[in-house]
């Protein structure tokens, strides 16, 4: 999964931090595994964008669903006038290929390093751990920077360029298949908003099947099976 900060500012990275949290928690209560590849942090706790891997059977099927725009409605803990807010966060959701599907080669990458960056302490800045794949072919650039190890890093760099090849291949596929069709109704990608977080009113809604749900808090605490059982039944 990969969560981006969207429009709002600082106020949107922390929102992005809250799904990261949320998406962690329900994937720990399914027993399943959760493994950060790339974060960038800001300096009050929120993130810019987060790349991780959950894995556990029936994890993608579970999810796929969660990619969309993601709205949220609330006072920012930054605000001083009490003054409700609007910001958004994007969710992408990748299966990760098989050997089979997806075959990089190593003459087609070039691979650079660099002094890692951002909040999570000095050391991250002293070593050149930090991996960059530039892939000519598809001109796809990934970075990793979360582990202290170049190797580490470099492998989830090309776990990441992986993913969004796979991404790219299925897209492609799907284009040709149903061209005509997508440009009338749109694509439903992850442009589109598909739910809203609204504080205020104590409500989550899923805009595509047009239901609520109640207790923020215990939502946003990773207790999603509910809205995501639903959403899977609703949505084939």
């Amino acid at each position: 999964m990969e969560i981006r900060a969207g429009v709002g500012g600082e106020e949107a990275a922390l929102f992005a931090n809250d799904l990261f949290r949320m998406y962690s928690r329900y994937a720990q209560n399914q027993g399943w595994r959760v493994e950060t590849l790339d974060i960038n942090q800001t300096d009050i706790s929120g993130i810019k964008q987060v790349i991780f891997e959950i894995k556990g059977d029936g994890a993608y099927e579970k999810l796929k669903n969660e990619a969309g725009v993601h709205r949220v409605q609330r006072i920012p803990k930054t605000e001083k006038s009490g003054r409700v807010h609007t910001s958004t966060a994007t969710v992408a959701v990748l299966a990760k290929p098989t050997s089979s599907q997806i075959n990089i080669r190593p003459q087609d990458i070039r691979t650079e390093t660099c002094k890692s960056g951002g909040a999570g302490g000095q050391y991250v800045n002293k070593r050149m751990t930090a991996c960059r794949i530039i892939h000519a072919p598809s001109g796809m650039v990934v970075e990793s920077q979360s582990e202290r190890s170049l190797m580490q890093n470099k492998e989830n760099a090309l776990a990441i360029l992986a993913a969004r090849l796979l991404k790219k291949q299925q897209d492609e596929l799907e284009q040709q298949v149903a061209g005509s069709r997508r440009q009338q109704i749109g694509s439903a990608g992850r442009e589109e908003k598909i739910r809203t977080y609204n504080f205020p009113q104590d409500r989550v809604t899923d805009h595509r099947i047009n239901k609520s749900w109640h207790d923020i808090e215990s939502i946003m605490d990773g207790r999603i099976e509910k809205m995501i059982d639903k959403v899977s039944q609703e949505i084939k």
